[in-house]
């Protein structure tokens, strides 16, 4: 056999391996790792807007730099926006990479923190009974399970889970990547008390997007319309990334928006829930949503003061405010005693954390105090 023969053999193996792969796999090998993007490469499902409200700017738009040190911390973690508000008016924002004030960016998981504020408002309405319902109430794989709707909030389910992103064989991965989610959850069960200690899981978010469907009888997505985008007056419709053609939403990331609708995320938590003066979410689950939990304990068996449902928590002065963030560094934080918001998308975020924060979230709370400083 000629030795050019013998080099195909393992192509044509390798190929026939690619080929019988499951389509999750086939789907991370070829993409490698998430991108801001990526709804490019997913079905997705519109999140219709209403009558939009645009920002005002501020009298001083853009008419403070940041120093070259800070600037080129922030250019290193290959940002594509950064946007600040103060007392409602567009203070300062700067994109690169070709993204605008219109581009779709993937919020990754910023999106639980969405689905935090949906839950809130189904108890409101009645469409959740309690936060302490069981979830089996709702999904039936579940039945008899002692984990409860606030469990899944508080991350501590108890939920079998490998939140891994770096194996292509994690049920993470499968979650991202797969086309079977309703499939895919039928697995994980509860198999640690719940209630006693904080893990981070996004089957836990999951879990409760499919709750919210089956309370509301609409797609997470309609409901997020209806009771959010809608109201609190998005500039443009979002996409939420499905897992297959009229499927359902991959609900613990993948909500595709730009910096400026993110932003209303972050004026409705400094607004306790307000917006335009219609109480969008209920001020006391808000209240709850963003307080740390305390009496759990974390991964060090210390009690969890950086996370509530949903929410992060990052020490600031002599207090703490709450942001929502995403694996490639997006956030969206509240500053309630300067009243202003802070969003960064991007492509990348520090690997290193401090108290189980990413470096770089210190450098956003740096930038924002430094141009607030000089207004």
């Amino acid at each position: 056999m000629k030795k050019s023969s013998l080099l195909l053999i393992p192509l044509a193996v390798l190929l026939l391996g690619y080929l019988a792969a499951p389509t999750y796999l086939r789907m991370a090998f070829t993409y490698y790792t998430p991108n801001i993007d990526d709804y490019t490469i997913f079905e997705n499902r519109e999140i219709k807007r209403g009558e939009p409200e645009p920002w005002i700017q501020h009298a001083r738009y853009n008419s403070i730099a940041l120093p070259d040190s800070l600037q080129e911390q922030v250019e290193d973690y290959d940002p594509v926006a950064l946007l600040l508000i103060k007392n409602g008016a567009i203070v300062y924002e700067q994109y690169w990479d070709g993204y605008n004030e219109h581009s779709l960016s993937n919020s990754f998981s910023v999106a639980k923190s969405i689905i935090s504020l949906l839950v809130g408002i189904a108890v409101q309405e009645g469409a959740i009974n309690s936060l302490d319902d069981p979830i089996g109430n709702y999904l039936p794989q579940h039945r008899g399970s002692p984990a409860t709707i606030r469990h899944l909030l508080m991350m501590s389910s108890g939920l079998d889970w490998d939140e891994s992103y770096s194996t292509p064989f994690s049920i993470t991965t499968q979650a991202y990547y797969g086309d079977d989610l309703r499939k895919l959850m039928q697995e994980p069960k509860i198999i640690h008390q719940p209630g006693q200690v904080w893990n981070y899981q996004s089957g836990n978010t999951q879990l409760l997007a499919m709750i919210l469907e089956q309370a509301t009888g609409q797609s997470v997505s309609d409901y997020t319309s209806a009771r959010l985008w809608k109201p609190i007056g998005a500039n443009r419709d979002a996409l939420w990334s499905l897992d297959r053609q009229d499927g359902i939403e991959k609900a613990y990331c993948c909500f595709n928006s730009n910096a400026r609708d993110f932003a209303r995320l972050g004026q409705l938590v400094l607004d306790s829930g307000v917006w335009q003066g219609v109480q969008v979410v209920p001020k006391p689950y808000l209240q709850r949503a963003l307080a740390p939990l305390s009496q759990l304990k974390g991964p060090d068996n210390e009690a969890v003061s950086y996370y509530g449902y949903h929410w992060w928590m990052v020490p600031y002065g002599q207090s703490y405010i709450p942001y929502a963030r995403g694996i490639l560094g997006q956030y969206v934080m509240a500053f309630p005693e300067e009243r202003a918001v802070l969003v960064r998308l991007g492509h990348k975020r520090d690997a290193e954390q401090i108290n189980y924060q990413p470096k770089d979230v210190y450098l956003y709370l740096e930038v924002a105090r430094y141009l607030l400083e000089r207004l």
